[in-house]
């Protein structure tokens, strides 16, 4: 069976265990306190010397990290992979997106306020980073407002990866009354088949 280490409130985390629930894929979950450090252990770190979760272990005892990584691999031979070239380049390019221009500002901020608490130097970062995730949710608003779905026709792992951390974007003091295109785009991922909340195992 698969496991799957993991922090549950995680969006990169949350990222796996959402689409392995899509899939109806079983799996083992191992829970990792990031804040406490259970990442940082030699016996984690000799797993994956990132230091980070998430990270899969698959049934043959190898250790893949990375969670986009992971949904590439989950997703071959799925719906949730576009079969065509050009789908599987558009799908890459919103993944891209979602780890350059999205993730570093929108999870940032919410780890900072939810998790990991604000100190002088991440107060001083704040207007950057909020100028950083609302420039994001505008280039989601304006694909979204013409297309149902980033890649494709229909969900797919770009869909799983920008929905992780766009959901609770209001967790990190974003609002996205303005983006009527993702908020229904939101409803629209939420309402899938195998659909977990992001805290539930």
């Amino acid at each position: 069976m698969l496991r799957l280490f993991d922090y549950l409130p995680s969006g990169n985390g949350y990222k796996v265990r959402l689409l392995l629930n899509l899939l109806g894929q079983p799996f083992e979950l191992v829970e990792k306190d990031i804040v406490k450090g259970e990442t940082r252990t030699p016996e984690y770190l000799a797993k994956n010397a990132n230091g980070r979760i998430p990270l899969l272990e698959l049934e043959d005892g190898t250790f893949l990290p990375e969670s986009n990584a992971i949904l590439f691999y989950l997703a071959e031979g799925t719906p949730f992979l576009p079969e065509d070239r050009l789908g599987r380049a558009r799908m890459l390019q919103w993944m891209f997106f979602e780890q350059y221009s999205h993730e570093p500002n929108i999870a940032v901020v919410r780890f900072w306020m939810e998790h990991g608490g604000m100190t002088p130097e991440r107060e001083a970062m704040l207007p950057a980073k909020r100028k950083g995730g609302y420039a994001a949710l505008e280039v989601m608003e304006k694909h979204l407002a013409e297309k149902d779905w980033f890649a494709g026709k229909g969900l797919t792992i770009a869909d799983i990866a920008l929905y992780a951390y766009t959901h609770v974007a209001h967790e990190g003091g974003f609002d996205l009354s303005d983006y009527p295109a993702i908020r229904t785009w939101l409803d629209r991922v939420a309402a899938q088949p195998g659909y977990v909340p992001i805290t539930q195992r």
